[in-house]
């Protein structure tokens, strides 16, 4: 049975169905552009090609923003929008901390392996933790995090196996293969399933808060008008 919200009944799946569709849709066309050498300015097929113009990394500002105005008009804003947003500056100042930590510390002193770790913690991290400011928006973002990211998931154990040459296989600098499996667990299933479902929330949340204030400032102006 879907996880529904108290009196309205929105359905989370449902709430999210769309949105996960959408991406899906950029995913497949962003894979079609590498494949076929499309423009590199907003196909880009190298390692850390993830923030390409075309890519998925953006969307969760837009449908955060999308699942705020959605849960507001049904009654389901957190109890405190202010405190929703403090904790969502937070969690994007863990992400930049992590970011920070790991490259200038944790990589000198204890490697590649090490430092993913770090990272997929930290932001995974910093994604539960918006779940103290609103619980509705976070779990809706939660699930919208896995319908993006568990699709790229396969994509990429697809492209490590078929070495296709996209971003979704490119093996950073630095990193030495020691085979299919090893190179997916390690640059693709854990990260994706863990630190982008993390950065999903945290980025939606953050504008998702800000657009929930100003939905639930101009729902109050009326009735003091």
């Amino acid at each position: 049975m879907p996880v529904t919200f108290s009196e309205n009944r929105i359905s989370v799946l449902r709430l999210a169905l769309l949105p996960g569709l959408i991406t899906l849709a950029v995913t497949i066309l962003r894979l079609v552009g590498e494949l076929r050498h499309w423009s590199k300015a907003f196909f880009n097929p190298e390692a850390g090609g993830p923030w390409s113009i075309v890519g998925i990394t953006w969307l969760p500002v837009i449908f955060g923003i999308y699942f705020a105005v959605k849960l507001v008009r049904a009654n389901e804003a957190s109890d405190s929008l202010l405190r929703a947003g403090a904790i969502a500056i937070l969690g994007w100042i863990i992400l930049i901390a992590g970011q920070m930590v790991a490259r200038r510390i944790v990589f000198p002193h204890y490697g590649f392996k090490a430092t993913l770790v770090f990272v997929w913690t930290a932001w995974t991290l910093a994604g539960l933790i918006q779940f103290l400011g609103w619980p509705a928006l976070s779990r809706v973002l939660l699930a919208y995090g896995f319908a993006a990211r568990v699709p790229v998931t396969l994509v990429m154990f697809l492209a490590f196996q078929g070495r296709w040459g996209t971003h979704y296989d490119a093996l950073p600098p630095g990193w030495t293969s020691a085979g299919l499996w090893s190179d997916f667990l390690w640059l693709g299933f854990f990260p994706q399933l863990t630190l982008w479902v993390g950065y999903t929330i945290v980025a939606g949340m953050l504008f998702g808060s800000v657009a929930g204030a100003i939905m639930r400032a101009a729902q109050k102006s009326p009735q003091t008008a």
